[in-house]
């Protein structure tokens, strides 16, 4: 961002600028501030100023149809679906938006089901369009870069995650559960949400699914969806659903969220990377999402499915190597950043803060763990282990029962007596 000419000071101030100015448009700071910070730069400055701006609305943000101001803080672009940022893939330059599968594989309705988003409550986004968080230039101050921000924390080149055949020793750290065969159509679970402490803003916390296939080196192909708690992303500790994939390893393909071109979203229910609301709370209600990625026997294009019935979108076949046909790995679990890896462990929290055994109410968990066969019918999973490189700060334990099918507790504080 910015020009190499400009000093450090200039392009502090620029930023500083797009904030304030950006701000302002949201209503979050008054126009006497907006103004005068804004009077602060030079004909010079500004005319740079405006090459910054466009530079950022030209790569991320695409022009709505209509705009949400979220309760927490978030703007809601309401973008026509044909607009989305999904056709700037090289691969989907006269893509078509596919049409939904003719059946949808279902969920348990369950009361405590949390489908809700904060946005909702000022406003819904028409049909024909899709609901897009909007980036804001402070959320690439926090980041850094364009490239930072939508990428896995840790660079674009961070350890995969861990499996049968490797235990990564970067500073992502897990605790999972996994199962491994020839071939796999997708996979789901209800996971409760929590909003865990996260110790610094570069470490993140957060629940999901992996269908992967491919080695698990430059050569894998990953889908993720779930829960994550981010700060340096999102600019708060708000539980929020997100997606991320990469084919090639997390190197140079793949992003989170809609950050990048890939995932194509026809819901306009359902923003990537919104809030979720409500929370579970220590002993009393436990609120959940449900998750199942599925792939389309048909194309070929791997289905999000949240909650009972609704299809948040899809990710296309041809952009993957190995999962333009099945899974061989499917993982469930949390992953936590530790920032600092070979010195005081974080005391960021993963699931709940609380370990395995604490137990409902208290521990996080995942449930009616099921993966979809090569016939597209969700089965019971078979030979699932677990899986955790630190048990002394996050573990891991799995059960059965006919109310929950397969499930596990997970989760833990971090840095405690037992993990200095």
């Amino acid at each position: 961002m910015g020009s190499p000419r400009l000093c450090g000071c200039s392009f502090f101030l620029l930023l500083v600028v797009v904030v304030v100015v950006q701000l302002s448009a949201a209503g979050i700071v008054g126009p006497s501030f907006a103004t005068a910070a804004a009077a602060l730069s030079t004909p010079r400055r500004s005319s740079k100023l405006s090459r910054i701006q466009k530079k950022l609305l030209h790569r991320l943000n695409k022009p709505p149809v209509k705009t949400i101001q979220s309760p927490d803080g978030d703007l809601i672009d309401c973008v026509l679906s044909t607009l989305q940022p999904a056709f700037e893939h090289p691969l989907l330059k006269n893509h078509t938006i596919e049409k939904p599968p003719s059946f949808l594989l279902k969920f348990k309705s369950e009361e405590t089901l949390s489908q809700k988003q904060i946005w909702h409550e000022s406003g819904e986004c028409p049909v024909g369009t899709v609901p897009i968080r909007r980036t804001l230039a402070k959320d690439i101050l926090r980041a850094g870069s364009i490239d930072k921000y939508r990428t896995k924390k840790g660079g674009m080149s961070a350890v995969p995650k861990p499996s049968p055949a490797t235990i990564t020793s970067s500073s992502h750290e897990h605790a999972i559960s996994y199962m491994q065969g020839d071939s796999y159509n997708g996979a789901q679970a209800t996971i409760n949400v929590w909003s865990p402490r996260v110790d610094v803003p570069s470490e993140f916390s957060l629940s999901q699914i992996w269908i992967l296939a491919g080695a698990f080196t430059s050569d894998l192909n990953s889908i993720e969806a779930g829960w994550q708690v981010s700060p340096d992303m999102y600019g708060d500790n708000n539980p929020r659903l997100f997606t991320y994939w990469t084919a090639d390893g997390y190197q140079t393909t793949g992003c989170y969220n809609l950050l990048c071109s890939g995932f194509v979203q026809t819901s306009n229910t359902i923003a990537i990377g919104a809030s979720i609301s409500p929370v579970s709370s220590y002993g009393g209600t436990q609120y959940e999402i449900g998750i199942l990625i599925w792939k389309d026997p048909n194309t070929g294009a791997w289905w999000m499915q949240f909650g009972e019935n609704t299809l948040v979108g899809y990710w296309p076949a041809s952009l993957f190597t190995h999962l333009a046909g099945s899974a061989t790995v499917l993982e469930w679990g949390g992953e936590v950043v530790n920032s600092e890896p070979g010195g005081q462990h974080t005391t960021t929290e993963m699931g709940s803060g609380q370990f395995a055994e604490a137990g409902f109410g208290e521990a996080s968990y995942m449930r009616n763990i099921q993966f979809v066969d090569t016939t597209n019918v969700l089965r019971s999973v078979v030979g699932l282990q677990t899986l955790t490189e630190q048990p002394n700060c996050y573990d891991i334990q799995g059960g059965f029962n006919s109310a929950w099918g397969n499930f596990f507790y997970y989760g833990g504080p971090g840095q405690n007596p037992n993990c200095p």
